[in-house]
Parts: C-alpha cells; structure tokens; sequence
C-alpha cells in the first residue's frame, strides 16, 4: 500500500470511529449553538464591572461657553472613582471599541443640554456605566442623559459573541477530538500494535488531522447558519477567505491537540494537559467580552494566543467585511501555531 492509500484507510478509520461516539459528535454540533442561544438571548445578568466610558478628543470647533460645559462635564466623570474615562481621535476609533466591548459607553457631545450617551442596551455594563453617569452628574432623573441605543447589525453584543464562540468551538473540538483519541489508543495499548506496522509515524499523526478537518466544513456550515439566520450576525466577508480562515484555526488547534498527547499515557494526564491548554485561552483570548480589559502588561501575551487571533480575524472578516491584508499579523500568528506544534508533535510523539 502507498503512502496515500495509508493516509486514506487511516483516515477512514478516524472519520468512522469519530461517529460512533454520540457525545463527541453533540460536543462538535450541538452544545456550540446551545450555548450561543443561551448567551445570544439571555445574557442579561451578571455583576457589574468597572465601567469604561469613551470620549472623543475635543476639536477646534464650538464656542467658548460649550469647551468651558464640556470640561465641566469632564471634570464630574472623572472625579467618579466608578468611573474610567478614555478619549479616543476619532468618532470611527471610539465606535469600533464600543462595538468590541472594549469600552461601555461613548459620550457624545458632552456640552449640549442633555448629553448624549450611546450604548447597547443588551449589555449589562452597558446600563450600569449610565446609571454612574447619572450619579457623577448629580443627576438621576432620566432626561439628564439622551440614548443612543446600538441597534445597526454588526454592533451588538451577539455579533461581538458568536465569531467568538465559532473560535472556541474550532479550539475544543481540534484539541479534545485529536489529544483524546491519541491518549486513549495509547493507554489501550493499540499504538504499542502499530509500532510493528511499517506505518510511518507522520501519516499516522497526519490521518488525525485530515479526519478532523473532513467534518470541518459541515460543523462550519451549521454554525454559521445558525447564527446568520437565527441570531442575525451579519457575514460581510467573501466565503473563501473565511473558509480558509477557519481551516487554519481548525489546523493549528488539531497541532496542538497532537501535541499535547504525544506522549500523555492516560486519559486523565491528557485531559489535564488539555484543560491546561484551553484554559488561558477561555478566559483571556475574548470570548465573551474584550480581551483588552486586562492589564496592558498582559495584552502582548493575550495577543499572542492562537484563539485571540482567530476571534480577531474572523470578527473583523464576519463584521467588517476585512481583506487579507487587514488580518495579516492574525494570520501570521495562527500559521506560526500551526506549523509549530505539528512540527514537535512529529519529533516527540511516542508509540508507547
């Protein structure tokens, strides 16, 4: 048999004994739209955090009396210890960190009569900067603040959400799907059987990777599905680019997953090498909310984590319509967490 006849019953093999595992195949379908329902419709609650309101850099425009208000105004939000003030050149700049979650809320105008404060209502930050607002105002009846509620497609928080929720999904299910199958025929004693096989070991690690990448587009395909016709994310980017986006996440996350059980010899040892793995990566690669909260000592590390890229680059070419040259350093990021992990998963996996 050839190299290529090798690969492929390798690979058959992989895809059917992927099927007879009902709870892996919920994992990869299923629990990923339950979860972006739940979160997409129902994310109301949760304690407040430190609220971040925007302004835009004062320009050489208006009246002496609106520059002495807006100072003023200023002057309040600042003094308000609940209260982080950022300023931002533009009005494109302080919109774009709304949108991420980066920020709260963003002051319009503050030397009119009332301000204008535009938010999301759908995040609960989002009404807990306002009501801080009103305080450092000294203010609590409503007309003090006028809102300007997000509602364009493209701004809401579901659509900050999914494409993060379609990483982490590419991220579980190339990890545990490959790191657990490999850990658990080690532990079974079947790879100590196929280390008298003349089987090379690089198609064996690459039949691991080819039968994950063969339910990647239908797993793709359902996800975005739901969430464009279900939840109403936008999709502004052109297919291919966004398809070959994903086949490097998925890629590069099944990379790590060989990685991490090339030379685990128990479920319970991958699984914790695993956990190890995904946990940074849930928590501070922007998932849920924007990675950019964190410490600005943090933020290189942050982004520098192969999820981090991934969100990033499939937000901006799911809801900017970004090209290839927009999301160069992301891609550059996942082919280097692709190539890498592969390439010493090769070197140190062991049969036994």
């Amino acid at each position: 048999m050839g190299r290529w006849g090798e690969i492929r019953e390798l690979t058959r093999h992989r895809t059917l004994s992927f099927l007879r595992q009902p709870e892996a195949v919920f994992w990869v379908f299923a629990f990923p739209m339950i979860l972006a329902a739940v979160l997409g419709w129902a994310f109301q609650g949760g304690g407040p955090a430190k609220s971040r309101v925007a302004l835009i850099a004062a320009g050489a425009t208006g009246t002496s009396d609106a520059a002495r208000d807006d100072q003023e105004l200023v002057a309040r939000l600042a003094a308000d210890p609940r209260l982080e003030l950022e300023r931002f050149p533009d009005r494109a700049a302080a919109e774009q960190a709304l949108r991420t979650g980066a920020i709260d809320a963003l002051l319009l105008d503050p030397a009119a009569s009332p301000p204008t404060l535009r938010l999301d209502p759908v995040r609960p930050q989002a009404e807990v900067a306002r009501l801080r607002v009103l305080v450092a105002l000294g203010r609590v009846d409503a007309d003090a603040l006028a809102l300007d509620e997000v509602e364009e497609r493209g701004s809401r928080y579901v659509d900050f959400l999914f494409p993060g929720l379609l990483g982490m999904n590419l991220m579980g299910t190339g990890l545990w799907s490959i790191g657990f199958a490999v850990a658990d025929m080690r532990q079974r004693k079947l790879l100590k059987r196929l280390l008298v096989t003349p089987m090379r070991k690089s198609s064996f690690l690459a039949s691991f990777l080819l039968s994950r990448l063969l339910f990647l587009s239908l797993e793709v395909l359902v996800l975005t599905a739901f969430g464009a016709w279900v939840l109403d994310v936008p999709f502004r980017s052109g297919l291919v680019q966004f398809s070959l986006l994903c086949l490097l996440g998925a890629v590069g996350f099944a990379g790590l997953g060989l990685l991490a059980a090339s030379r685990v010899k128990t479920i319970e040892g991958v699984s914790g090498m695993l956990n190890l793995v995904m946990i940074p990566m849930w928590l501070g690669s922007g998932v849920f909310f924007s990675y950019e909260r964190f410490p600005d000592v943090a933020q290189p590390v942050l982004r520098a984590l192969p999820l981090t890229a991934l969100n990033d680059a499939l937000r901006a070419t799911m809801l900017d319509g970004a090209g290839p040259a927009d999301i160069a350093l992301e891609i550059g990021i996942l082919a280097a967490w692709t190539a890498l992990p592969f390439a010493l998963a090769l070197r140190l996996f062991r049969w036994a």
